[in-house]
């Protein structure tokens, strides 16, 4: 897949992502569901964090917007736990603001459009050690699709699900 395909991949994701959550609540996005689930309002803040985070730190090594230009803006109260670290509890606490997260999942959603957008095919190539996922080695191309966007696509699954859970609509169509 080249960058232009991969751009327009994450833009069609991050469009349905964000229909999705649209018409999402303040009680929605808090609801606990019964079990193990996390609440909607952990579901996106974390699909979104991970996103910034992947992008930028992994990908550019550069610190995630969320400590820079929307540090203590985001509408996500707090960050999450470092990779490999249960994150259960932090699914439960966590409190969003859904008007300033959707600024912010926006921010990020510019942030790796503009980053896809200046990939070569040489760069796509570039070799990741992904040992602590247990992935291997892998490329960036590799990486992008079968990591990044499928965890946004699988998220926003998620998203509708909890919704339904909630009697409202899931996705969008």
């Amino acid at each position: 897949m080249d960058s232009g395909s991969l751009r327009e991949a994450f833009e069609g994701s991050h469009q349905i992502l964000e229909q999705t959550m649209a018409d999402v609540t303040a009680e929605q996005a808090g609801w606990a569901p019964p079990g193990v689930a996390n609440p909607l309002g952990a579901s996106y803040a974390h699909t979104v964090i991970s996103e910034d985070m992947m992008v930028n730190g992994m990908l550019k090594g550069s610190a995630p917007i969320f400590a820079t230009s929307f540090a203590g803006k985001s509408g996500i109260s707090e960050p999450p736990p470092p990779p490999g670290q249960d994150s259960a509890e932090w699914n439960r606490r966590v409190q969003v603001d859904l008007s300033a997260a959707r600024q912010y999942a926006q921010a990020v959603y510019k942030n790796t459009s503009d980053y896809l957008g200046s990939l070569s095919a040489q760069d796509l190539q570039r070799k990741l050690d992904l040992s602590s996922f247990q992935l291997g080695e892998q490329t960036v191309g590799w990486f992008l699709t079968n990591v990044l966007l499928w965890h946004v696509n699988a998220h926003c699954g998620e998203v509708s699900c909890l919704k339904g859970l909630q009697g409202a609509k899931g996705y969008p169509f």
